[in-house]
């Protein structure tokens, strides 16, 4: 397995207007002050994100229409424009720079749209899917994205069940499960998959740790894409790409345990 730091690729122009790694340099933390007639473009604005104004406007209707449906079911945490922002928005920021035009790609356990709705808006040249497995919470999250009318699909279903049907170009990951036991789910679907974008927090040296104890690696490489902080705390998150190994390195592999 090689894991190393790599370059990330650029995003089509027009879509965002910065870029999200340098500005994370200027985020400030999370602060219990913000006022409640705060706004999408003032959260924005702090963070120093810079947005075309349609995108911005998407983001606001899609917010609003997951936080109408989270007092009815509980979908996400994130209810204010501060933690929107420093949580959703900037980890789709940071997804969005990662992938490659036209790209189809499937948001596994979206829960409430994160993050693929945030994807749908700010990559409209990518064919979003969204799944999850629990009916209430893919119903609630089919509605929302109708609501706000985004051009993406809700499915219930298991993600392993549709990759095994057919092929993405990228799997996006975030608060699902530990690595081993995502790996353990996709090991026998990787013909159909083009690799993993899985967003994890400081624990995710420790889950490669016990990954590897498990030999879920055999045959995969881990490269660390981004390393942004996570506002509000001294952690920082991270999007690891997970895909086959290529050439000599696959072949190398077999005599690993």
């Amino acid at each position: 397995m090689k894991i190393s730091e790599d370059s990330v690729t650029e995003i089509p122009p027009g879509s965002l207007l910065v870029r999200a790694t340098e500005v994370r340099l200027f985020v400030m933390a999370e602060s219990n002050d913000v006022s409640s007639s705060d706004s999408l473009s003032q959260a924005l604005a702090r963070h120093v994100i810079q947005l075309p104004a349609d995108q911005v406007a998407a983001l606001e209707k899609y917010a609003q229409r997951l936080w109408d449906w989270n007092e009815r079911l509980n979908l996400t945490r994130h209810t204010t424009w501060e933690k929107f922002v420093t949580r959703d928005v900037i980890d789709g920021v940071e997804l969005a720079r990662l992938l490659g035009p036209k790209e189809r790609v499937l948001d596994v356990g979206t829960g409430g749209g994160v993050p693929g709705a945030v994807i749908a808006i700010l990559r409209p040249d990518v064919t979003v899917l969204l799944c999850d497995s629990v009916a209430k919470k893919a119903k609630a999250a089919e509605a929302i994205l109708r609501e706000a009318k985004l051009p993406a699909k809700v499915l219930h279903a298991r993600a392993e069940s549709l990759v095994e049907a057919e092929r993405f170009d990228t799997l996006l990951i975030r608060a699902v499960a530990p690595l081993a036991k995502l790996l353990k789910w996709f090991k026998p679907h990787w013909s159909h998959i083009g690799r993993m974008l899985v967003i994890k927090g400081p624990s995710w040296v420790e889950e490669r740790g016990e990954a590897r104890h498990f030999g879920m690696f055999h045959g995969l490489e881990l490269r660390k894409k981004a390393c942004y902080p996570l506002a509000g705390t001294e952690s920082e998150s991270v999007i690891l790409e997970i895909q086959k190994a290529q050439g000599r390195k696959q072949k190398a592999e077999p005599g690993r345990r």
